[in-house]
């Protein structure tokens, strides 16, 4: 799917030019028959304003809606007397103005605090904007072809160690996104345990089970396996590390509950 850009097309008149000032008035026409033919001119005639019309929409394909990539964090917000909640549910409540039953959908884009560039470019890039990523990979293709270290994925869902697939299980990954988005904080086993496990786990959780985990988690990373640490007596942490790069997903829609 495409997105299409909205020109308006000039409006266009088939009546022959006429100097504003030229009153309407009978005009006689000489032809070689030696007769006249009697013309009325009169003001020409305003064609009608065709509606917006889209441009580069491939055939065979129709417009279903668009995307409005907007670059505010929370602090520029706030600045201007608002948040970004208040602007969203303003966007939503305009598309139901102009059009009742539209249907809207939003995502709030997270990045790592400190990411530079433009805020519009760190959004798009966050949401897997097609062309913003298209743009990434070749500014950074160089640099991956010669990657080391541990890249997580959160939104592919996979960890390559040395630019090498890492074989984590479902709940390995998930132990290393759950610390990973709770970069400095010490999370307890307990909490690990309640957020990643529940009742229907065929895996009786406890304790023990989250320390093996851990351990395996860690011998899959290989060198780098100090990314997790431990503090003794309570549980588990992840730091930034310079040897880590991690892209972050989008959150998922506030529309739906």
């Amino acid at each position: 799917m495409s997105l299409a850009t909205i020109e308006r097309t000039p409006r266009t008149s088939f009546a022959p030019a006429i100097p504003a000032q030229v009153p309407a008035r009978e005009l006689s026409l000489a032809v070689p028959a030696a007769r006249s033919i009697r013309t009325i001119v009169a003001s020409a005639p305003t064609a009608p304003t065709e509606a917006p019309r889209l441009r580069a929409v491939p055939q065979g394909t129709e417009a279903r809606g668009f995307v409005l990539y907007v670059g505010i964090d929370e602090l520029t917000a706030a600045a201007a007397g608002t948040h970004l909640s208040a602007i969203v549910e303003q966007l939503k409540l305009l598309t139901k103005q102009l059009v009742p039953t539209a249907e809207t959908h939003a995502a709030v884009a997270l990045a790592p605090v400190g990411a530079g560039g433009r805020d519009v470019d760190v959004v798009r890039l966050a949401l897997q904007d097609p062309s913003a990523l298209a743009k990434h990979r070749q500014i950074e293709e160089p640099e991956e072809k010669a990657a080391t270290g541990v890249t997580v994925d959160l939104s592919r869902k996979r960890v390559l160690v040395d630019d090498e697939p890492a074989a984590l299980t479902h709940k390995e990954f998930q132990l290393l996104q759950f610390l990973i988005l709770r970069e400095s904080q010490t999370i307890a086993r307990a909490q690990l345990i309640a957020a990643l496990w529940s009742a229907e786990d065929d895996e009786a959780p406890n304790e023990r089970t989250i320390d093996v985990h851990i351990r395996r988690l860690r011998s899959k990373l290989g060198a780098y396996e100090d990314v997790v640490r431990t503090v003794r007596g309570i549980g588990y942490r992840y730091d930034r590390h310079p040897d880590v790069s991690v892209r972050f997903a989008s959150t998922p829609s506030p529309d739906f509950i």
